[in-house]
């Protein structure tokens, strides 16, 4: 599910993102506080839900509302204001929705699942991957728990090269640091592909890695990643990256480097 979010108030569109990230972890959120900036979005990128304030600077959210729609027909409109005299209007636009701020989890969730206009079918990959912020592994649209902190950095790494083949030095290095490759280090690599693959394997998603004796790679067919989409040009997680890459892992800075360079130009 794509999500658009406008409030001209940046405490407050923070706040209603990370209320959207709890319900919706495995959606994509981009939020704006310029009208405009939202606009120029929306012109290159359809959206399933398009959240408005109603008292902006600007431009207010019913002004907006028809802009979007002529945008983007299909998008589901929810206006969010601490304001309810507003109602009419929004009923007048056909609008999805209306929620009165402070908003509740529960009111968010209820919203969601009355809107007007029906949402795609979603995508066939049952593993989506996010990687801008911390790294994360879904399945089927939940958060696959790796109890094993090294089995989770292996597959972020394994992620990170973009389907290239790695070999068990190469994730000694990367886990291990500077530990000498002998063979207690080659027992903990053998010990973490397994255990990894075992929780693969547990999901039903073992088929996304390529294993062999030697090496082993994520297939990236099998996988919907926000940093691969970044790369193919995908506009939306463009506009969703905002300088953080994998942040819990020290060896993922030099590629957000590179993502910071492409991002600029």
């Amino acid at each position: 599910m794509k999500i658009l979010t406008v409030d001209d108030e940046r405490l407050v569109l923070d706040e209603f993102i990370s209320l959207l990230k709890t319900v919706l972890p495995e959606a994509e959120i981009t939020g704006f506080t310029q009208p405009e900036q939202a606009l120029n979005f929306l012109s290159n990128q359809p959206v399933d839900v398009v959240f408005l304030d109603i008292k902006m600077g600007a431009m207010n959210g019913i002004a907006l509302a028809k802009k979007c729609k002529d945008l983007c027909p299909n998008a589901n409109i929810i206006f969010v204001t601490g304001y309810t005299q507003y109602a009419m209007d929004a009923l007048r636009l056909h609008a999805s929705g209306y929620l009165v701020k402070p908003v509740r989890e529960s009111e968010l969730r209820e919203e969601l699942e009355q809107l007007r206009h029906p949402l795609p079918q979603l995508d066939t990959l049952r593993v989506r991957i996010q990687t801008f912020g911390n790294f994360e592994l879904f399945v089927d649209r939940k958060p696959l728990p790796i109890a094993v902190a090294k089995c989770k950095e292996c597959l972020a790494y394994l992620v990170d090269r973009k389907g290239a083949r790695v070999t068990t030095e190469e994730l000694a290095a990367v886990l291990w640091e500077d530990a000498p490759y002998d063979r207690r280090i080659q027992n903990n690599v053998y010990q973490t592909l397994t255990r990894l693959m075992a929780a693969l394997k547990q999901a039903g998603v073992a088929d996304i890695i390529i294993k062999t004796r030697r090496d082993i790679a994520i297939d990236t067919t099998k996988v919907d990643c926000d940093y691969y989409r970044f790369l193919s040009g995908d506009v939306s997680q463009i506009n969703t990256f905002h300088g953080e890459y994998m942040s819990n892992y020290s060896w993922a800075e030099f590629t957000l480097v590179a993502l910071n360079q492409t991002k600029t130009r």
